[in-house]
């Protein structure tokens, strides 16, 4: 089974921009997906693609700001994310889906990495 390590994470101001890897000991066929945990507050859907990366799916929250791609050389699935605001300040987590398609719940992963943590200053 594939183990997941996210890095990337850091410190930024509004309206910068951080790249988070999604970093897999090996080939994966299931959906990688992003998701984040702001201190208190429930984990959330931020993103996630598919084995081939044909099809992708984002929050509304993050739409035109973020974008999910994957390599499948390298084995990582990458999270840009542009026009950052605080709002956006949160652990973020990938994981690989448990099930076909792309799920959107965070009960439908498994797989899950140690976090790296995103803060946005304003």
């Amino acid at each position: 089974q594939v183990q997941l390590v996210e890095s990337g994470g850091g410190l930024v101001q509004a309206g910068g921009s951080l790249t988070l890897s999604c970093a897999a000991s090996g080939r994966t066929l299931f959906t990688i997906g992003w998701f984040r945990q702001p201190p208190g507050k429930e984990r959330e859907f931020v993103a996630a693609i598919s084995w081939s990366g044909d099809s992708r799916n984002y929050a509304n929250s993050v739409k035109g700001r973020f974008t999910i791609s994957r390599d499948n050389v390298k084995y990582t699935v990458y999270l840009q994310m542009n026009s950052l605001k605080p709002e956006d300040t949160a652990i973020y987590y990938c994981a690989r889906s448990q099930v076909t398609g792309i799920p959107t719940t965070p009960s439908s992963y498994i797989g899950w990495g140690q976090g790296t943590q995103v803060t946005v200053s304003s």
